[in-house]
């Protein structure tokens, strides 16, 4: 299907159409008697369900009504669906994904919905927003406060689609003090300071925490990392990490946050210096790192826009590049990076093992910022550190 040229993920929606089983070993002497018919076998115990408390940050105070980063990327947390009231609320758009792909029985990766999750409430600041996704989610209920929601849950997510951040901490903290596995959508924090905040607050209550860009899970960015790791065509030497639409210095810290993601997952922390030039409607930072190859950030590069993003991988024997589309769909493609951001989530509630190394996450916010003041400087390399303090 031949798709339209958004401008950005909500246009990009709004105008689309559209256990391991454990086998217990018997010992050769065991010192438990063999179940008999006055000694029945004790009931094994039932699966325990993770209970993934939801919250939708606001943008910039106001509310978003149908956060696609809380309907979309969490749906697979709870078992069941109400498609006609997801209908009465949402765009054409995104029903036809919930149809087409979200929901569909013949493409839930043999995992959705997940199993042994479910979500038992949702907190918004506007109830009313909170009402429609409860509405659309049965048995979901609306958390008053957030400790009403931290004490219904086993771990929160917290979505926001707007990439400004500013309400995250005073959102997640109730949880990450009571040690609860938490995630946080990026930007983890608007600020460095804030993310450094953020991050050093989960740090002391022990709280696994894990935020990040949906690119980091694309089929494409998790084949990369697997022939890094495996060095079958020889070492990492640069990535290009690009995306479409168009550039802004507004923009820039929203949908920058995609490709400088990217690029980090792929090069890892450790970035020395940033320099950012713009003209027209793109934009071009460089990445320095003092012991390897430098990373390259597009933003705005109009011919990738039709898959919404575009990354390179070179390695010393072969190039890797591909974009979110699987076989050509880029719909099926970004069902399974929203598939696989909430499963690499459900690893850690559920074995308190953070996937995303915190340096990785400070620098991206760090990177952002770098990218800013090297922009009204002319382009000047600007140091991390710079930003850092």
């Amino acid at each position: 299907m031949t798709q339209p040229t958004p401008r950005s993920r909500r246009d990009f929606l709004a105008t689309s159409a559209t256990a391991a089983l454990a086998t217990l070993a018997t010992p050769a002497a065991s010192v438990f008697a063999a179940p008999t018919a006055s000694s029945p076998a004790p009931p094994a115990a039932a699966p325990k369900t993770w209970r993934i408390g939801i919250i939708s940050a606001a943008i910039r105070g106001a509310p978003q009504k149908t956060n696609g980063h809380t309907w979309h990327f969490a749906h697979g947390f709870h078992p069941n669906i109400d498609l006609a009231v997801v209908e009465k609320h949402l765009s054409s758009g995104p029903v036809q994904l919930f149809k087409t792909h979200f929901r569909n029985p013949n493409e839930d990766f043999a995992q959705l919905p997940f199993p042994d999750t479910r979500i038992p409430a949702v907190f918004d600041a506007d109830p009313a927003s909170a009402a429609k996704f409860a509405e659309a989610f049965p048995g979901v209920q609306v958390a008053r406060t957030l400790d009403e929601l931290v004490r219904e849950s086993d771990a929160i997510w917290l979505g926001d689609a707007s990439g400004y951040g500013d309400d995250h901490f005073e959102l997640i903290a109730p949880a990450l003090e009571k040690g609860l596995p938490v995630f946080c959508d990026k930007p983890i924090g608007g600020t460095v300071a804030l993310t450094r905040q953020i991050l050093e607050f989960a740090r002391k209550h022990k709280a696994p925490i894990m935020s990040s860009s949906l690119y980091r899970h694309q089929w494409g960015t998790e084949e990369a990392l697997r022939l890094k790791r495996s060095n079958e065509f020889g070492p990492l030497q640069y990535v290009v990490a690009s995306q479409g639409g168009g550039w802004s210095p507004g923009g820039w810290f929203v949908y920058g946050q995609h490709p400088t993601w990217m690029a980090v997952t792929l090069c890892g922390a450790g970035v020395e210096a940033v320099s950012m030039y713009a003209r027209e409607a793109a934009s071009h930072t460089l990445l320095t790192y003092a012991d390897r190859m430098p990373a390259e950030v597009w933003y705005g590069r109009p011919d990738v826009t039709p898959t919404y993003c575009h990354t390179s991988a070179h390695f010393t024997k072969k190039t890797h590049s591909w974009t979110p589309a699987i076989d050509g769909n880029y719909w099926f493609g970004h069902h399974y990076q929203i598939f696989r951001m909430a499963q690499v989530f459900l690893g850690m509630v559920k074995t308190r093992v953070e996937p995303v190394p915190h340096q990785e996450i400070l620098e991206v916010t760090a990177i952002l910022h770098a990218g800013a003041k090297s922009m009204k400087e002319r382009g000047r390399l600007v140091a991390l550190a710079e930003v850092m303090e």
